[in-house]
């Protein structure tokens, strides 16, 4: 079991003991999850996306409305430079940290980096906001040409444990995914990763993911929460329950406690008002202003909940 006294955060993970968390009920793990978070990661933070480039996806990831394979009314479009500069300096004003372009599909074409460098470097010009891109899977050049023109992070989820990808994609494979976070950190470029919970996956296979994650050095992890899509192969699982997503939140803090962990889509359907719980106890930070197909909260509404909060911004 975890001793709290001795807590070390950069030890080596002893996983038997992570795993022995499972025994524990939500509201033991939620406070040791309070505790860590308060001694290693005072700060939140909020951030903000736009999907630049939607639908038509060649992958088969099963949990998504872009993919090409299935019938979920998406169809496929791009915004224009002059929104994506708009929503940007909206977010800067409600105070969003970060700000990311995500494009649909495997990974940029040459066609996709001319279009997107150019925007990356108005939007460092006239928005003074960190970017982020979420582009796929990707080399280092490209990454490289993204550095030189002001990104400073890149986004790209593993989506769940490696024991579990091969259910929910076949169209490309878990060690691709990998080779692009390595190649993110040798471009000298932050890595934010993360995932989905809910997608018919154990337990046990959110703590091998969450201890992936620790493996692999990632300090910005991005949560979601599945939202069953119509059309596709997932649509007809149930939402979990409030009580597992917190308990899951709990564990990836005591896993990942420099992380911060990202609050994302599918927060405000399942988690509701125990939002708040949420950030109170694991998470210390917010995606605000929608999500790729999913509108999500009213931003007043999520900074009316921040405010009820005692956080300390950056």
């Amino acid at each position: 079991m975890i001793d709290l006294e001795n807590f070390d955060p950069e030890s080596k993970l002893n996983e038997s003991a992570i795993y022995g968390l499972l025994n524990l009920d939500t509201d033991r793990l939620l406070m040791i999850a309070k505790r860590i978070k308060e001694k290693y990661v005072s700060s939140f933070e909020l951030c903000s996306i736009i999907s630049y480039k939607t639908g038509s996806c060649s992958e088969n990831c099963s949990f998504c409305a872009q993919s090409s394979y299935f019938n979920t009314g998406v169809e496929f479009k791009k915004v224009s430079v002059e929104e994506v500069i708009a929503k940007a300096k909206l977010m800067k004003r409600y105070g969003s940290k970060r700000f990311s372009l995500v494009s649909s599909g495997k990974g940029p074409s040459k066609a996709d980096m001319d279009d997107l460098l150019p925007i990356f470097e108005r939007l460092k010009r006239e928005v003074d906001i960190d970017l982020c891109a979420s582009l796929g899977i990707i080399g280092e050049r490209d990454l490289n040409r993204l550095k030189e023109v002001g990104v400073s992070t890149y986004h790209h989820n593993l989506e769940t444990s490696r024991s579990f990808f091969g259910n929910i994609c076949s169209t490309h494979s878990y060690d691709e995914r990998i080779d692009t976070i390595e190649a993110v950190k040798r471009a000298g470029l932050i890595p934010c990763v993360g995932g989905i919970v809910g997608l018919g996956e154990t337990f046990e296979q959110r703590i091998e993911f969450a201890i992936t994650l620790k493996n692999l050095g990632i300090k910005s992890v991005p949560f979601n929460i599945l939202i069953p899509i119509k059309g596709t192969p997932l649509e007809g699982l149930e939402l979990l329950d409030r009580s597992e997503i917190l308990k899951t939140l709990a564990i990836f803090r005591i896993v990942l406690p420099y992380a911060t962990i990202r609050l994302c889509a599918g927060r405000e359907s399942v988690l509701g008002k125990y939002q708040k719980l949420a950030l109170n106890s694991a998470a210390n930070a917010l995606m605000i202003g929608g999500y790729l197909t999913r509108p999500g909260e009213e931003i007043e509404k999520d900074l009316e909940l921040i405010g009820s909060l005692e956080l300390i911004k950056v």
